[in-house]
């Protein structure tokens, strides 16, 4: 064959076989490029952008890498828990503040002690029995309050027999105010005839028979430790 003749063997002119060898030598290219792409962007630390690793490459591999897209990892945002409701700082609330009482006013029972004793547990016969009744006030200052019998009841029992009571028989209104300045005691003593006695005083007031009796004071909000004693 003379050097100025080409055979195609059916292929086709000298364009087309140069065109198609171009093309083959361009795919192997763009081949090589992208297993070169994958294998410095898999060995590259974490830190480095998509944008280091393709100036990395081979020379031959740039021009086919500059039209992908770069690829830059998005960081997530650190978030913090949130502190549980147990572990929240809670502002107590602040407590009103108690109101100061004035001299004079009624007193508090809260601010009174209350006791009755008797003065012997052993009464021989004729002997009347005597109790001895003190209300104290512990409060700041002096305040008032009704020590009548109406209000503090004396009461002698025997088991479930009600015997006698300072309330039965009396006579007005059965009120009476008293000023308790503080730390100083009201001191009443009480003197049993040893009869009976009911609220309907028309009633005959038999005499108590010898025995164990119990002796209590009742009044409103104030309690008292009872004292037993015998009649002879």
């Amino acid at each position: 064959m003379e050097p100025g003749t080409f055979r195609s063997d059916g292929i086709g002119g000298p364009d087309v076989y140069w065109r198609r060898r171009m093309l083959v030598l361009v795919g192997l290219l763009v081949v090589v490029a992208v297993v070169a792409w994958a294998c410095s962007s898999g060995s590259s630390g974490p830190g480095r952008t998509s944008n280091a690793q393709s100036n990395e490459a081979s020379p031959s591999a740039a021009p086919v890498l500059a039209g992908l897209p770069a690829l830059t990892p998005t960081p997530k945002p650190s978030q913090s828990p949130s502190p549980s409701p147990s572990k929240r700082s809670q502002t107590p609330k602040p407590k009103p503040a108690a109101r100061e009482r004035a001299p004079g006013e009624p007193c508090d029972s809260k601010d009174l002690v209350l006791n009755l004793q008797g003065k012997t547990e052993v009464y021989g016969a004729g002997g009347r029995p005597a109790f001895m009744l003190t209300l104290v006030n512990t409060g700041k200052v002096m305040c008032t309050t009704d020590v009548g019998p109406r209000s503090v009841e004396i009461r002698i029992t025997s088991g479930s027999d009600r015997v006698w009571s300072s309330a039965d028989c009396i006579s007005g209104d059965g009120v009476d105010i008293q000023r308790l300045e503080r730390g100083i005691p009201y001191v009443r003593t009480i003197e049993w005839d040893r009869r009976r006695s009911a609220r309907d005083c028309s009633a005959d007031r038999a005499e108590a028979r010898p025995g164990t009796y119990v002796v209590g004071v009742r009044a409103a909000k104030l309690k008292a430790p009872k004292a037993v004693f015998h009649l002879r």
